[in-house]
């Protein structure tokens, strides 16, 4: 990556490509997501591939499997791994603002954007959630 970037580029954050599995025949996605304020957001969920995100304004409460929880605030980004990997939360944080974000999906076309997890393999995945 190159170290000298025009005037009001800022490189926000970086991944190694072996990082994250683009699927195949993928197509980018970029979707605008506002959450109210206090609302708990997308019922755990799993995505078709990996997404990059960045907050845009307001905090959420951000969870997936196998991580502890944390608040990403506006000006932060974001990464899911997506495929089997389940998104546990991604409440508004705050009471008082709507969260806004903007994230690039990558995944093969036709795919839902979001596949809701039924109890039943929550459940069965308890073990794999971070306290």
């Amino acid at each position: 990556m190159s170290t000298h970037l025009p005037p009001g580029v800022e490189v926000i954050s970086t991944l190694p490509g072996t990082a994250f599995g683009v699927p195949a025949g993928a197509e980018a996605r970029t979707i605008e997501i506002t959450i109210p304020p206090g609302d708990p957001g997308a019922p755990p969920h799993r995505h078709p591939g990996p997404i990059f995100g960045y907050m845009i304004e307001g905090e959420i409460l951000f969870e997936l499997e196998g991580q502890a929880p944390r608040v990403i605030k506006a000006g932060e980004a974001l990464y899911e791994p997506g495929g089997d990997v389940i998104h546990l939360q991604g409440a508004n944080n705050r009471t008082d603002v709507e969260a806004r974000f903007v994230v690039t999906m990558f995944a093969e076309p036709g795919t839902p954007i979001l596949t809701v997890v039924s109890a039943e393999e929550l459940a069965e995945r308890a073990h794999l959630r971070v306290s």
